[in-house]
């Protein structure tokens, strides 16, 4: 590459001292952000681009464009794009390249993997004779390059807030349509996301209960359940019809991704991420320090010799008693779904978020209880049934109204009102995780509506 400036190409260490000046440049993109409108009459897109010498952190290059498709189409993170006549700027003591739409072209060439040197995207834009070797240069430099931006520039899912947004590095799961012109991303880390408060009237009829999931019914096959991890949280991010277009051809199962400005929500209880006009994606390497990192975790927390616990009610964070099957360790409720027989025990750490019926009062019918309990814990949201003997062991046999009542509030984790009675709105926070695990009991759980039991230790 040392005939670059010969070739009126500037490296990019040297093209930020060109300020106000026209350059040509050529480089890896290494994130993107989603066109959008400005608030004029152009359309708007913002890149990072890296090179040999200047591999962190990169310049923005900014598009303006009198129409969308004739903004740079990111085929894949990590291609190759040439860029010609565009302006070096500053702002806010940073640099960045402004891609005029009247005299600056581009082209987009694809990246270590690339076969030949023809554009699969251009702009104003004519190959040259010498364009070849740039190209292949940068696909050799490639190979042994990794982004390093060190942990402090991610967010794991357990950090998540709600209303705030997020830099959340993830591995892609799966893709897929869950209604017309929206789609839904699967991604995982291998942490837990935080437990979260849940506003809930507790006396809605049973088809206005809390969803098992954010997608609409039917549930994700079990097949594919099976390929999923069982550790950690498998977090939904919405994609709308505005951005489909953009960004689905980008996220490809199996891979890494850094999502930047994601904006975390939390609807029905559950947590999710949404894609903005903001957000912008980055390619991370199989290779990653990051990438490692959390595989390693997710090994050491599959071997761990309590079981599968939640990052938040491990033993010392918050007290557990246990009054059966010591010696069974503890698997999470992905666990319980993908397990391949029809019927187990098993032993999980949940917390129940709803109980149908809500009275006390109908607990039983003619003598025998039927309940139905809405449980989860960072891997699913599930029901779980307590019938007949189960749950008169569950209750300790027969029992009153109050004491039903005074029994269901503490598994709930519902404070009482002045009045002695239980508040009609339900709200869960993290400090009645705790209060919520008090005894081991076993109930018959369904999983997702299929005939099959199963049983699960519930806390």
């Amino acid at each position: 590459m040392e005939e670059r400036d010969d070739y009126k190409f500037l490296k990019i260490k040297d093209a930020i001292s060109a300020i106000n000046q026209k350059v040509n440049l050529i480089g890896v993109v290494l994130e993107f952000g989603f066109p959008k409108t400005t608030r004029g009459t152009d359309c708007f897109c913002s890149l990072k681009i890296v090179d040999e010498s200047y591999p962190k952190p990169g310049i923005p290059v900014n598009f303006f464009m009198a129409q969308m498709e004739n903004l740079p189409s990111v085929g894949s993170p990590g291609d190759i794009i040439q860029l010609s006549r565009v302006v070096m700027k500053t702002h806010n003591d940073g640099v960045y390249a402004l891609f005029n739409k009247k005299f600056s072209s581009f082209a987009l060439y694809e990246g270590k993997n690339g076969e030949d040197f023809l554009p699969y995207q251009c702009s104003l834009f004519r190959p040259r004779d010498h364009d070849s070797k740039f190209i292949e240069g940068l696909r050799k430099w490639l190979v042994d390059f990794h982004v390093d931006e060190g942990v402090s520039t991610f967010s794991f899912l357990r950090e998540m807030k709600e209303g705030q947004h997020a830099n959340l590095s993830c591995k892609i799961l799966h893709v897929c349509e869950i209604a017309k012109n929206e789609w839904m991303v699967l991604v995982w880390d291998g942490t837990d996301s935080p437990p979260i408060s849940i506003n809930t009237n507790p006396e809605h009829k049973m088809n206005e209960q809390l969803p098992l999931q954010l997608e609409p019914s039917p549930p994700l096959p079990r097949d594919l359940l099976c390929t999923f991890p069982t550790v950690g949280t498998i977090l939904r991010v919405i994609i709308d019809k505005v951005n489909q277009k953009h960004v689905l051809h980008l996220l490809k199962t199996g891979e890494w991704v850094k999502f930047i400005s994601i904006l975390c929500e939390v609807r029905a209880g559950l947590w999710c991420g949404v894609l903005t006009p903001f957000t912008k994606l980055r390619y991370l390497s199989n290779e990653d320090h990051f990438v490692l990192a959390c595989q390693r975790s997710y090994n050491e927390r599959l071997s761990l010799k309590l079981g599968r616990i939640p990052y938040w009610c491990f033993p010392w964070c918050s007290p557990i008693t246990e009054v059966d099957y010591d010696d069974m360790p503890f698997v999470t409720l992905m666990d319980v779904l993908t397990y391949s027989e029809a019927t187990a025990r098993f032993k999980c750490i949940i917390r129940v978020v709803a109980a149908f019926p809500w009275r006390a009062e109908d607990f039983s019918h003619h003598g025998t209880y039927r309940i139905r309990l809405t449980i989860e814990d960072p891997t699913a949201r599930i029901h779980a049934f307590i019938y007949a003997e189960d749950g008169e062991k569950f209750f300790d046999g027969k029992q009153s109204i109050d004491v039903l009542t005074r029994k269901r509030d503490k598994l709930l984790g519902v404070a009482a009102s002045n009045d002695g009675k239980s508040s009609v709105m339900i709200k869960f926070n993290r400090e009645l995780i705790s209060e919520s695990a008090v005894s081991t009991k076993w109930v018959k759980m369904d999983l997702a509506g299929k005939p099959s039991r199963k049983y699960v230790n519930v806390e």
